[in-house]
């Protein structure tokens, strides 16, 4: 039912059919994998309120503005991330199908929900893919408390011979803003150290930081945390290799241009994204690869654990974990986020969807 909703929801607003049909998927799975802070908890702020605001387009015109064999550059025209990321993804993929390794940089795109998604799909076709976006700033630099970088996921998905792929799909920063407004929704106090004032001290409430993030005053800190103690330096890196991948290579904005306010007024983010996608067949027979892939993983699982603890997990497996758990259920609102339910319900005359709540 949530699905349909979704789906209904972004044909009232101008999205094509077909298009709410990609971005509803890109939501639910999030949300089945356990990724909450991306999923329906999403919806209204990051969708909903942007395009009603005049600042996300419905209507993705993508353009492929320079082509190569293995590369493309994509212009998205204010459109709908997940529409552009899933096109883009399968750009590259199309030619790693023929030559082996496939690239595409996209510009002037916006939110495109859990980078996995796009990971996922080289990885059905027994490639690896890789993809990073870049985002409005919250993320300050080490030694630094303004917010200059996004929280810039960089993000791998390898075919295995398991139930599951190994999918490593993680923000450069410790924590991101949909996992703070998570923490608000539920009540909660974020963890010391995830976030930084401009006095240099670390915040917890959730509600403060929120707004901190809007009016400059607070930023997110990167892998690792406040200072080089803890390596932080290291997130701060990688981080900056999304945010050059994710604009320079497509001539697209970067840092504080995606804060998506021009002039005091609300505007496009126009952020970027990357694409690759690698055929393993061009290396290995995809079954050996796999099997050798799994072995790894399998190995890294059966290693001795801390005192304690009953078990070792390898990137995704949690996720599938919830992914298997979650099928046939239905997506889990909080208050908070049932209101925002209700309220789109009453804004768009939306009706006929029995919601328990």
């Amino acid at each position: 039912m949530m699905e349909k909703f979704i789906v209904d929801m972004f044909i009232s607003l101008g999205v094509p059919e077909e298009d709410a049909a990609v971005c509803a998927d890109v939501l639910i799975l999030a949300d089945r994998r356990g990724i909450y802070s991306h999923g329906v908890n999403r919806l209204k702020q990051i969708y909903y309120d942007r395009i009603r605001q005049g600042i996300q387009n419905p209507v993705t015109r993508l353009e492929v503005v320079r082509r190569t064999k293995t590369t493309a550059v994509i212009d998205g025209h204010n459109g709908m991330g997940m529409v552009v990321g899933k096109r883009a993804m399968e750009i590259a993929i199309e030619s790693a199908r023929e030559y082996g390794m496939g690239m595409t940089a996209v510009r002037n795109s916006n939110h495109y929900g859990i980078a996995g998604y796009y990971a996922m799909l080289a990885v059905s076709e027994d490639m690896i893919g890789v993809t990073g976006t870049n985002a409005r700033p919250s993320v300050a630099p080490t030694f630094g408390v303004e917010s200059m970088l996004g929280t810039n996921p960089l993000t791998f998905g390898i075919p295995t011979d398991e139930d599951f792929p190994f999918v490593l799909d993680c923000a450069t920063s410790i924590g991101q803003r949909g996992k703070i407004e998570a923490y608000e929704k539920q009540g909660k106090q974020v963890p010391p150290g995830w976030v930084i004032g401009a006095d240099g001290t670390t915040w917890t409430d959730p509600s403060r930081i929120l707004r901190g993030l809007k009016e400059g005053t607070c930023a997110l800190t990167p892998l690792g945390g406040i200072g080089e103690e803890g390596a932080g330096y290291k997130g701060y890196g990688y981080s900056t290799i999304v945010e050059i991948l994710s604009s320079a290579l497509q001539a697209g904005s970067f840092l504080k241009q995606l804060s998506g306010v021009k002039d005091g007024r609300p505007s496009p983010y126009s952020v970027g994204h990357f694409f690759i996608a690698i055929d393993v067949s061009a290396f290995i027979d995809p079954e050996e690869f796999k099997r050798r892939t799994g072995d790894i993983l399998r190995e890294l699982r059966g290693s001795k654990k801390h005192k304690g603890q009953k078990r070792i997990y390898t990137a995704g497996e949690k996720e599938h974990i919830a992914w298997t758990e979650n099928r046939g259920r239905g997506i889990l609102l909080n208050p908070r986020l049932q209101q925002d339910i209700l309220r789109i319900q009453e804004e768009t005359g939306l009706s006929g969807y029995d919601f328990p709540f």
